[in-house]
């Protein structure tokens, strides 16, 4: 029989990486919660229509990246490719424009189909903030300062740089969108197949292809900047000095877009050049005409993600865990009182766990190889006494404890 390995794109997360990355969210809902975000979780698989409709039939994460099946009740659903689209579904569903604005954070795995590198899987997870019902550049300056916060805190804030680019209001990203289109229609012959099939559905793609011929064309191409109408200048205004006025360095990146119609005014990326080409470790922007394409009411929004693997990749902010205390009772009378004394050890914060079997040597050798700092050896004539022997396993020293003063005696220890 073969060796059992995870599907491609998926791996086991243990020891170091797992602490990185619980440090990762620990950090996240620490900082979000100071500026009033809550809690929202919302299902890990939605009708594909939840997805599809604002993400467009013809991108690559509907046509090529989404998990999508029929279930044994004949319905279309598709495990989470992103965070934004099922929050602002849950939105709509539950009638929370009642209760604008809405700050939402959430956490968690999701799902794309793609060639698995370096921080980037099938199944990867995300940290996911959202401000629904705020239409003001301030807004922005707000969920963009969060995300700075969250990882200088990480102790990112000399690995990372943000870009920031203004994407205007619909009147101007549609005199783009036009100008774009005449642009490269005069460069049709030399176009990758891809950016030909974009140019018909969504040109505003072109400007993220990988193709080394279409960058050539893409570096001559218009800038957003050419197009902005004074409403949106003077919005894209208002965010660059909200984020100078907060501390927040910014690089102006004129080439940063977003596809989908539905993004509006700012979008931005926090940039790292130590994971090679997988650059981008959180991304975001304002998403006003989302809520109102699901089908909802117009619903100004704004938000980011970030990848969890990537920051834990960067930042190592996992903190080793406590060295234990290892419990040995000897003979079955201790073994009662070894469950007695681990309770009210970590009652106090300690992390403790028990070794029951072998030999005391064999029990010492075990708690060295786990980096125990010390060993509580009760046996029967302990028991008698009322004492345990507690042994300092850095400097082998040995001493009596009583039941009695046992915690108060550990508790300055840890």
């Amino acid at each position: 029989m073969s060796k059992l390995q995870p599907a491609r794109g998926t791996r086991d997360i243990y020891g170091k990486e797992a602490r990185n990355m619980a440090a990762v969210v620990d950090t996240f809902r620490r900082v979000a919660t100071s500026y009033g975000f809550e809690d929202i979780a919302t299902p890990i698989f939605e009708f594909t229509e939840v997805y599809k409709r604002p993400l467009g039939e013809a991108s690559d994460i509907v046509s090529k990246e989404m998990y999508t099946f029929e279930d044994r009740g004949g319905e279309d659903v598709t495990l989470r490719p992103e965070f934004t689209a099922g929050i602002c579904r849950a939105f709509i569903s539950n009638g929370m424009q009642q209760n604008l604005p809405c700050r939402f954070m959430s956490h968690g795995p999701a799902f794309r189909y793609e060639r698995p590198q370096k921080g980037r899987y099938r199944q990867f997870h995300q940290i996911n903030a959202e401000l629904l019902g705020q239409d003001s550049p301030e807004a922005d300056v707000d969920i963009i300062a969060m995300a700075w916060r969250i990882l200088q805190e990480l102790g990112l804030g000399d690995k990372v740089i943000l870009h920031l680019n203004t994407l205007g209001d619909k009147e101007s990203r549609l005199a783009y969108r036009t100008a774009l289109v005449a642009y490269f229609e005069n460069h049709k012959a030399q176009l990758s197949e891809d950016s030909l099939r974009r140019l018909d559905t969504n040109p505003l793609r072109i400007l993220d292809s990988k193709d080394e011929a279409d960058k050539l064309i893409v570096a001559g191409a218009p800038l957003m900047s050419d197009c902005l109408n004074e409403a949106s200048q003077t919005f894209f205004t208002a965010v660059k000095n909200g984020l100078e006025a907060v501390g927040v360095p910014y690089l102006h990146d004129e080439r940063l877009v977003r596809g989908m119609d539905y993004y509006t005014h700012t979008a931005f990326e926090f940039v790292t050049t130590e994971l090679g080409a997988q650059g981008t470790v959180l991304a975001g922007g304002r998403y006003d005409g989302l809520i109102e394409q699901l089908g909802g009411p117009a619903t100004a929004g704004v938000g980011w993600a970030g990848g969890i693997e990537r920051l834990a990749m960067l930042s190592e902010a996992g903190a080793e865990p406590k060295r234990p205390v290892i419990i040995m009772p000897m003979g079955e009378a201790a073994v009662l009182k070894a469950f007695e004394i681990a309770e009210e050890l970590r009652g106090i914060g300690a992390t403790v766990t028990a070794d029951r079997s072998g030999n005391l040597k064999k029990r010492l050798n075990r708690a060295n190889k786990a980096n125990a700092h010390l060993a509580v050896i009760i046996g029967d004539d302990e028991i008698d006494q009322q004492v345990v022997m507690l042994k300092d396993l850095d400097d082998g020293t040995q001493r009596s404890v009583a039941f009695t003063e046992l915690t108060s005696t550990l508790k300055a220890t840890l």
